[in-house]
């Protein structure tokens, strides 16, 4: 079904104006449709025979920058001929069109030192949406009963019968709970925290515990730390995840009557390692964070961090390969915790100052040093997060090790930076990253960009993590915001059960595509035509290797809006 965004699409007032126009869009001009930064690159893409352009102040269409279009080029990610029109020298807080010589017009847009406060909001008010175990009411008919009461344990987990364990968050478009997954989004969040605190302080997100000591911001993460938490056996493991042993049709959650299990490797020990030493560096962050808010909450992270740490390196063998029989959801499989105990060590250093963390950190990265690569992280490569955590401790380490981890990551984000400059849209994806969760990449990338400015201040690595914004907002070949309820032209088909059960036309807000798939990977999506790679992406609910939603996609989109704000 074809669904239309209507009156719930954002977009930001300044000045006490608010857009006109609404909805429109333009078929020739793409740029980002939530707006730009004063003080930061504006631009905009071009695709037709034009060769100037004019940028009007909406409010009485007067002329406020001109300048000619660049040279046209062929940009291979997407097959367009493209031009770009800068006008980054415009600053003035405002609302304004592009006009070409041709006389084409782009869709409003603005400019503003907060223009990205209520996506940031959006963005991060989806972790609500995607409750488990509670009533879920986001106003506006986005709401739901308490879901997915009936748990128990697997036999995979080691143990038998009922097992009351409610928490955490929706994965992504199905109702499972993964700790791995749990791990990257959770810790990235906490990044932000720690990074863009005080712009994420006052944030409100009508959450049921607003109004406490605790700010919004971690109050939501909390709900999900908890149930991490609660994946914690006795003996400091934790099992890899919490599922149906099927997914669900597709239903709004208090209609899915299936079990929720706790699902274990199906092999002694049962918990998996990569989970246990995710839960030791989220629970490691997390004290740091809630110790000035909840000091017993912030001492009990550490003392699950300790456990799962000492399980984990006891365990380092213990993986999730694939599912155990009879369960069919997502397997996150992982055949290498290296990574994971690398990025435990570090943030368990970060935290305590204690020499055994360190030590073992050393030698975790100490094989890696010579040419040593930083990249993205993702769910299953956390090495970048250890890296960076041992660079950005208040504490002295090893100075060999910390030249070589900030030299890398200059050179990473100098590599994004030159990509970025090739690209047509302005992203700092390369071909062959057009994979499963692009979108998420793009996010990644962009917080290793801003790492890289937070270590050596590089205005140009800021300005291509923006890029990044100004892509998934709206930027790219489709002219679509891939991000729910934002812009004016905002995706509208996720694959996400309750926008597709809840009898309500646009989707629940907030939430990011996982964008083009050069490599489709379900039957909708396999049915399009080959095309450059960019161009691999169809909105359809069912598309889900292109069109699904998870909690680790959203977490960079947050980091990036809260560095943004």
């Amino acid at each position: 079904m074809v669904r239309s965004a209507g009156a719930a699409a954002l977009l930001p007032a300044v000045d006490g104006m608010t857009a006109f126009g609404f909805g429109e869009t333009n078929s020739v001009i793409h740029h980002n449709q939530v707006g730009f930064l004063p003080g930061r690159d504006k631009t905009a893409v071009v695709v037709t025979d034009a060769t100037s352009f004019v940028v009007r102040f909406a409010a009485n269409r007067s002329v406020v920058f001109h300048g000619n279009l660049s040279a046209a080029r062929t940009d291979e990610a997407s097959g367009d001929t493209v031009r770009i029109a800068n006008f980054s020298g415009l600053a003035r807080a405002g609302w304004y069109s592009l006009e070409l010589n041709t006389g084409q017009q782009s869709a409003l847009f603005v400019i503003g030192p907060q223009v990205y406060h209520d996506a940031l909001r959006l963005a991060m008010r989806a972790y609500y949406g995607q409750r488990c175990g509670c009533a879920v009411d986001l106003g506006g008919g986005y709401a739901h009963p308490a879901c997915h009461l009936k748990d128990a344990f697997h036999a995979s987990s080691g143990k038998s019968g009922p097992f009351a364990n409610h928490g955490g968050w929706h994965d992504a478009g199905d109702y499972g709970r993964y700790v791995v997954n749990s791990g990257i989004s959770t810790g990235t969040l906490l990044w932000a925290w720690e990074l863009y605190g005080a712009r994420l302080k006052g944030l409100s997100l009508a959450i049921p515990e607003s109004g406490g000591k605790t700010p919004d911001y971690l109050a939501e993460i909390r709900w999900n730390l908890n149930w991490m938490l609660s994946m914690q056996d006795a003996d400091g493991g934790v099992w890899h995840k919490q599922t149906s042993e099927q997914f669900c049709a597709f239903i709004m959650p208090q209609a899915d009557s299936l079990v929720s299990y706790v699902i274990g490797t199906g092999e002694a020990p049962y918990k998996s390692a990569c989970a246990t030493a995710d839960l030791a560096a989220v629970m490691a962050i997390a004290a740091r964070c809630y110790g000035p808010y909840d000091p017993a909450f912030a001492q009990s992270c550490v003392t699950a961090a300790r456990k799962a740490y000492a399980w984990a390196t006891a365990h380092p063998a213990s993986l999730y390969l694939k599912n155990p029989k009879g369960i069919g959801t997502g397997a996150y499989e992982d055949s290498n915790s290296g990574d994971e105990l690398l990025w435990a060590a570090a943030e368990l250093w970060r935290t305590t100052g204690e020499a055994e963390f360190e030590a073992a950190f050393r030698s975790a990265i100490q094989p890696r040093l010579d040419g040593l690569k930083v990249g993205a992280p993702s769910w299953s490569d956390v090495a970048s997060m250890g890296y960076w955590t041992y660079v950005l401790a208040d504490r002295q380490g090893d100075a060999k090790i910390a030249a070589a981890i900030r030299s890398a990551t200059a050179a990473a984000a100098e590599a994004l930076t030159k990509t970025a400059a090739a690209n047509g849209y302005g992203n700092t994806l390369s071909l062959t990253e057009y994979g499963w969760g692009s979108n998420g990449t793009a996010g990644n990338q962009s917080l290793l960009l801003l790492i890289a400015d937070h270590l050596e201040r590089n205005s140009g690595f800021v300005n291509t993590a923006l890029g990044n914004l100004h892509y998934l907002l709206g930027c790219n070949c489709f002219g679509v915001s891939w991000v729910t309820q934002v812009g004016t032209n905002p995706f509208q088909n996720p694959h996400h059960r309750p926008s597709a059960a809840d009898g309500i036309a646009a989707p629940w807000p907030g939430m990011l595509s996982g964008g083009p798939n050069a490599r489709p990977a379900d039957p909708v999506a396999a049915k399009l035509p080959k095309a450059p790679p960019m161009r691999m992406w169809i909105d359809a609910t069912q598309a889900y290797s292109m069109n699904e939603i998870a909690i680790n996609w959203n977490a960079p989109l947050v980091f990036l809006l809260a560095a943004a704000e």
